[in-house]
């Protein structure tokens, strides 16, 4: 039976932005935390430690985030686990995020200044010394607005999530637009949400970017 489009249905959307956000956040901090070990690998002096972290990222940056959730959602469940979708969810985008804000956070490091490094090498500092008393502070305000900007785009890649039954922003869409058989109205309205919660977080970036670059002169 179709039924109206009507406040209960548009609030069920709206509603549904917190499980957006909380899968956003949640890959978020797990990506961060992993992608810096993936960035200081990358930068390491060792070179089978750098292979490993540029295979890592070659893996789920070559492959498409719908099939690392498809494997994770489904490879679990071959294996005798069981997983929800939001776990599942969770795990992939922190794999794939993990990656990219690696090789972000690589290419910041990287962009501290030759001499930088040579000083810290000429004081004797040990690797792990020079990276968190001399680069990373450095490295980090090079970071912030490349890391805000693929906040954004985290935030519209837990869409996906959809596929393997999570009921994100995208996947209320889906139900509300089933029930109602309005589908410019319903995904007009979950664009405007997504619009909504990326938007502020582009203009942030851009300013972060026009201020540390400014800086930077």
């Amino acid at each position: 039976m179709i039924r109206p489009f009507t406040s209960a249905e548009f609030l069920f959307l709206v509603m549904a932005v917190r499980w957006t956000l909380l899968l956003s956040a949640i890959a978020f901090v797990g990506g961060a935390l992993g992608g810096i070990g993936v960035a200081l690998a990358r930068t390491s002096p060792w070179p089978w430690l750098r292979a490993l972290a540029i295979g890592y990222i070659q893996l789920f940056q070559g492959t498409p985030l719908l099939m690392q959730l498809f494997l994770v959602f489904f490879g679990a469940t071959m294996v005798g686990a069981s997983i929800d979708p939001l776990a599942a969810a969770a795990v992939g985008l922190t794999l794939n995020a993990a990656a990219f804000l690696g090789e972000i956070w690589r290419g910041c490091i990287q962009a501290i200044p030759k001499g930088q490094w040579e000083a810290s090498t000429a004081l004797g500092l040990h690797y792990f010394t020079r990276m968190r008393e001399i680069i990373l502070p450095q490295a980090a305000k090079i970071a912030v607005a490349p890391t805000v900007g693929f906040l954004v785009l985290l935030v519209k890649s837990t869409s996906l999530a959809s596929i393997i039954g999570f009921v994100e922003l995208t996947r209320a869409g889906q139900i509300v637009n089933n029930a109602t058989f309005q589908p410019f109205l319903v995904f007009g309205i979950v664009a405007g949400l997504y619009f909504v919660l990326c938007w502020p977080l582009s203009l942030y970036a851009k300013r972060l970017e026009k201020r540390f670059g400014t800086v930077s002169r």
